[in-house]
Parts: C-alpha cells; structure tokens; sequence
C-alpha cells in the first residue's frame, strides 16, 4: 500500500512538473519592454510576438506578461495588417499594437498595464487562433479622436462659447473652422453628443447635436466663440463630445478563432468598436468594461460606436460583469449578414453580395453551412433551408476583399429567389448563443444592447441606467444594414431599467423594442420573431421611467410579459410620442399579467 501511494505521489509530481514545463513564459520586460520609459514599443512588442510565434510548439501554453505601468504604441514600426472588419471603414492596412496571428493556447498578461496608442491604430488583434486569454490591461490612446469641449456661455442670438479640454490639440483655419488633431490625423467637427456636466447623463432630449463650429473667434488661449452655433438646450457647464461618423478600427478586433477568454480588460477609448468579433467560436468576456478610469476621469466619452460588437459568430457568447458607459452606440449587438441575391446563375447556384459599405470583405460561409432565404419586402422566410456546397468569392480571388459570392446549394431552389426581388441570404450556422448578465450600462448614446439570432438568448441581472434610447432591442433587418435575423427564444428577467428613453433614435419605440426593418407589413403573411408560445419571455423586470412606453413590438408570435414592476418618477419632462405602455402591430399569443 505505502509502495502505492508512494508511487501515486510521484506520478502526481511527474506530471504537475510536465504541465508546468508545458508552460513557456515571456517576462516583456526581459525583451527591452519596460513600462514608463516613454519609448515607443510597437516593433519591440510585434518583434517579441514573432519570436513566440516561431519557437512555440504546438499544445504548448504560451504566456506573455507584462509589468505594471505605461507603455506606449506608435504608428512607426507597428504591424501592417490587412483587415476587413465587420461594421468599419474598410480602410487598409491597419496599423496593429499586438498583432496575435495563429497562436493557439496564447495568453497576453498585461500586468495591470496601461497600452496608450498615438495616431490611428487598432491596438489588438488576435486572429486565427484557438483557446487564447486576453487578461488585465487597459487600451487608451493619448489623444483620442473625439473633441470635449465644456460649454462656458450661450447666448441665443449671440452663439456658443466653449473651452477644449485641456488634452485637446486644435487651431482655428484661415476660413474660420475649428480643426483638433493628432498624429497623423485630423478633425473638423460639426456634430456632437451632449453630456450633463455633474452626472455624465446625455442631455435630456437631445439626441445627436449639430455643432456648427465654423466662423470661430478665439478670444483667448482655450476659449472659443461660435457665433453659428445656436442650441438653447446647451446650457453654461454641458460637456459636449464632438465627433464624425468614421470608424477605422476597434479597440479589440477578433476573427477565426475559437474559445477566446478576455478578463479584466478595459478599453477606454477606441476609434471605433471598444471589441469587434467576427466568424469566432466562443466567446468569453468577464469583468470586460468598456469604460471611464474612475469618477474622476476628465473624459465623458468611451468609443465611437457599439461597446462589444459580434458579427457572424456561433458557438457561444457570454458577457457578465461588464461595465459599458460613455459609448457612441449599444454595449452589445449579435447579429449576421444578410448576402442580397444580385444574380441567379441556374436552379441551384446564386450570387450574393455584402451591401453595406462598412460590412463586406470578409469570409461569409463555409461549405456544409444551413442557410435560409428571406423576402426583403416583408421579411419572411421562403423556400425553407439548405446547405452549401461550394462557396467561392466572385468578384475577388480571395474571401479578403470580396463583396460578391458564387454560392451552389444542395438542391432546387425556387424560382421566386432570384434578383428580380431583392431577397437575402442568411446563414444560420454561424448564430450564437447569448448569456448577457451582471453587467452595468449607462450614460451612453442610442441604445442598451441589440441582439439579432435564433438561438437562446438571455439577458438577466443587468443595469440599464440612462441609456439615452431603447434598453433592449430584437431587430432585423435586410434593407439597411443587411443584419440577421429573427429571434426565437429570447428571455429578459431580473433587470432594472432606470430612464431609458430621454432621447429618440433609430428603432427606440418603448424601454424594450421589437423591431425588425419591415417595409411591407400589411403584406406580411408570417411573423417574423418568436414562432412558440413564449417565444420572447419578459418577467421580474424593474422599470424606472418618467415616459409611458415600455413595451413595443412588431411581428411577433408569442410574447410574455409578467411579473414585472414599472415606477413612474418625475425626473424628467415625458416626451415620446408613443403615449401608451404597450404597442404592438402585428402580433399573436400575446399575454400580459401579473
């Protein structure tokens, strides 16, 4: 027995020492890459990540680690990269920070670190990679692309005066425009988003602000008068966030990989996603923020746009203890893409294309793929389901580029799915699964959170505090942003909605929104969300409003929505020009109680 455990022990010991040897660590620091130096690091760091990809051997895990403090990345000696990035400008080569490219079993340790990025950057990208951890850092850049600017005085016959935030680099042009800029870029803005001075709230009523900065004076040093620029709603102490509408990159950019872990990250400004994935398998983000540093951070805005993006995933998405503030756009959209039919080359081959211009370039499907087809129209569902036996770009040589694809299915298709309506092509392999739960969003502009596929979705245990437009919306749409698809089974309970709605926006109906893109609704003969009685469950929900509305709904077949608490408060004058708690069209096995 003793001659047993004996030899138990030292097999347990044998193979402890054979995992921890399967471990190879980079200590950055060992590489030349010390924090606080000022130096630049960007080929250091991609030199170092060359390295690891050269003498790691496969099922080895691999940790690079760095120590606490401030390191910095400029555009001079970054990775150049081609990526076409879902929801982008599909402006190429990207500039990258941490190119992480067919590194399985890879962990980057950031130490606590603050990564700083100068000029216009994507700061990480980890492509075609399995089982990768992203883990305790944060992304900024010195200068961001955003202008704040505080309101001083307003005078409604007179103009607006502000003050640039004392980060902000700008110069007034010979023709009278405001102009910041940074390395390597520039900004001549002329709208914005405004925030309420003391609580960081976008301003009551407001929505996206038109900023007429042209004809300034300087009247002295950080002190600008814009006779031109006339918005009573701004008053003396607003902090206003001036920007444009581009989007060249995100902060995180993830794509073709599988079992990603990213923890305690924060992004704290990016250009534009905070974390965009595409065409990835499983994801996990855990204590993710999208975020200000503190209370006390000067700055009131995060990213350009949405806070985590997911285009064309499947496996699983999960995001729980997430912060999300400050953010252009939702803290979460899951969505695909609708390919339009352009052409019908026989009954069992199509050509589809990406149509719009910041969602194409990248890989759509693979072979052995479910699809299904949809009537633009009135977003029905036609011809029911097949698989794809050959797939293959056509107006490029590779899927890096294309917008047109030959895609050849596995029998007849009907003849009704051709170019002579405009239909779309759905691929339904790459949906995922979504567990949205015990995260914080607020202060940001448009919505909450935006979730498109058929497989469960459970948003649970969140805050949704001033989210400016809707909390939650279910959409749909093949006529604008070509973004999949209907949703079957979504649950939303245990959350608390605190004043949604004090602006409007796109698709913001009532505190939940159901709202796909239907130009023909009258001529719809099927729902489009739902399909099974309690298809979309809403229960033990609480609603703090000042409006009326809280639930709208369009085309759906079974809805529930019960047990839920709904607090009128004064906070704020109500406005919305839905006067009713409730609004559906189109609608079947509804039930409402409790």
């Amino acid at each position: 027995m003793r001659i047993h455990k004996l030899l138990t022990a030292c097999l347990v010991l044998l193979f402890a020492v054979a995992e921890v040897s399967a471990q190879r660590v980079y200590e950055a620091s060992k590489y030349g890459i010390r924090p606080n130096t000022g130096r630049n690091v960007s080929s250091a760091v991609n030199r170092l990540l060359e390295r690891i990809r050269r003498e790691c051997r496969e099922g080895e895990e691999v940790v690079l680690r760095f120590e606490n403090g401030r390191y910095e990345f400029h555009e001079k000696g970054a990775t150049q990269k081609v990526c076409y990035i879902s929801n982008h400008d599909q402006v190429n080569p990207k500039k990258v920070g941490f190119d992480i490219d067919r590194l399985d079993n890879f962990t980057l340790d950031g130490g606590g670190a603050d990564f700083i990025f100068h000029g216009r950057m994507l700061p990480v990208a980890v492509t075609r990679s399995a089982n990768c951890r992203l883990t305790n850092f944060g992304v900024d850049f010195a200068v961001p692309h955003i202008t704040q600017v505080t309101i001083v005085e307003n005078d409604p016959r007179k103009g607006i005066t502000f003050e640039p935030a004392p980060w902000v680099n700008y110069r007034i042009l010979d023709d009278g425009r405001f102009e910041s800029y940074g390395e390597g870029w520039s900004l001549r803005p002329e709208w914005g988003i405004a925030f309420e001075g003391e609580s960081r709230r976008v301003v009551y009523n407001t929505s996206d602000v038109y900023c007429a900065t042209r004809k300034v004076v300087e009247l002295s040093p950080c002190r600008i008068h814009a006779p031109e620029w006339r918005d009573e709603r701004l008053k003396p102490g607003v902090v206003v966030a001036l920007r444009d509408w581009g989007r060249p990159a995100p902060g995180i950019f993830l794509a073709h990989n599988r079992n990603t872990l990213i923890s305690g990250v924060r992004v704290h400004y990016a250009e534009g996603m905070g974390l965009l994935a595409q065409l990835c398998e499983n994801i996990t983000l855990d204590k993710f923020g999208v975020c200000l540093r503190d209370n006390d951070d000067p700055r009131y805005f995060t990213t350009q746009a949405d806070a985590t993006h997911f285009s064309g995933c499947k496996g699983k998405i999960i995001s729980t203890r997430g912060l999300y503030e400050g953010m252009m756009d939702d803290a979460i959209n899951v969505h695909g893409t609708y390919l339009k039919v352009v052409r019908r080359i026989d009954d069992r081959t199509l050509v589809g294309r990406y149509m719009h211009d910041q969602s194409w370039g990248f890989e759509w499907g693979q072979v052995g793929d479910t699809v299904q087809f949809v009537r633009s129209n009135t977003m029905e569902h036609m011809d029911g389901k097949c698989r794809i036996t050959d797939i293959r770009p056509y107006d490029t040589d590779s899927c890096e580029g294309a917008r047109e694809f030959l895609i050849a299915f596995d029998r007849d298709l009907d003849p009704e799915i051709s170019e002579r309506q405009t239909c779309g092509i759905e691929n339904l392999s790459w949906t995922p699964e979504v567990y949205f739960a015990h995260n914080t969003i607020r202060n940001n502009r448009a919505r909450g959170s935006l979730f498109s596929t058929p497989r469960r979705t459970v948003v649970e245990y969140n805050l949704f505090d001033h989210t400016s437009g809707a909390a939650v919306l279910l959409c749909g749409d093949c006529n604008g942003w070509f973004e999949t698809g209907a949703c079957l089974e979504v649950v939303i309970r245990h959350n608390r909605f605190v004043n949604a709605l004090t602006s409007l926006y796109q698709f913001t109906n009532a505190v939940i929104s159901i709202y796909p893109e239907i130009p023909n609704l009258e001529g719809q003969q099927r729902y489009f969300h739902g399909g099974s009685e309690g298809a979309i469950l809403i229960e033990d929900n609480e609603f703090d409003t000042f409006d009326a509305p809280i639930l709208y709904a369009k085309s759906v077949d079974g809805l529930v929505f019960r047990r839920n608490v709904i607090r009128r408060n004064n906070d704020y004058k109500p406005f919305h020009p839905i006067r009713s708690r409730f609004k559906f069209e189109r609608v079947s096995r509804v039930e409402i109680g409790d």
